[in-house]
């Protein structure tokens, strides 16, 4: 009797430990399994393959101006301004020539919005959200900053999308495409476009 229970003993623990190990095997690689598939999805999802594609022409003149610390960054902007579609996907016409569509090359394009990124870095005195901003909005936003709070906070930028459109006369001109800013007449310019590009460079970021 006593080498019969000694038995069962032995076998109940081999089969407790063989699923302990069989567990924790499959948990493994369930993780293993899951975290290149979040990757993949967010990479397709969220950076478009224009915008990728177009690294190597941003990191070139990214260190011509000395910005190679800020590729991602650009690389985000690009794909909030255009996707990395059409002949201008830094949107950079306005200030290279003070007027929308006159670029039509996409490596001027890159060229000019990485220059000007620089000079809005610059002027901004290293602040990467107010640099950000003023892209968008124009380094006159640097100056209001300067005036207002001395640095970039979401609410001055609000206030400033709300005094410049409202001292436009021509307010069909702008599209508000944020519903949120339209609501508080704050439709110079994305209000939330900090949020967005460092949203973007994060992703950038976590998929090298």
């Amino acid at each position: 009797m006593k080498i019969k229970k000694r038995t069962k003993k032995a076998i109940a623990k081999a089969l407790t430990l063989a699923l302990f190990i069989g567990g924790t095997l499959l948990g493994v690689s369930l993780l293993a399994y899951e975290k290149p598939m979040q990757q993949f999805a967010i990479s397709n999802l969220l950076i478009s393959e224009e915008v990728q594609n177009y690294r190597s022409v941003v990191e070139k003149y990214a260190a011509e101006y000395e910005v190679s610390g800020y590729v991602d960054v650009i690389l985000a902007m690009m794909m909030q301004e255009s996707g990395g579609r059409g002949n201008d996907p830094m949107q950079s016409s306005e200030s290279y020539c003070g007027d929308r569509n006159c670029i039509d090359d996409p490596e001027l394009s890159i060229k000019q919005g990485v220059y000007y990124f620089s000079r809005t870095l610059d002027k901004a005195e290293g602040d990467l959200e107010l640099a950000v901003q003023s892209y968008n909005f124009g380094s006159g936003f640097i100056d209001y900053v300067h005036n207002e709070t001395g640095e970039y906070t979401q609410d001055v930028a609000i206030n400033f999308s709300r005094e410049m459109y409202e001292k436009d006369p021509e307010k069909e001109k702008y599209r508000c495409p944020r519903k949120e800013a339209k609501q508080i007449d704050a439709c110079y310019g994305d209000i939330y476009y900090v949020r967005s590009v460092m949203e973007y460079r994060d992703v950038l970021g976590a998929n090298k």
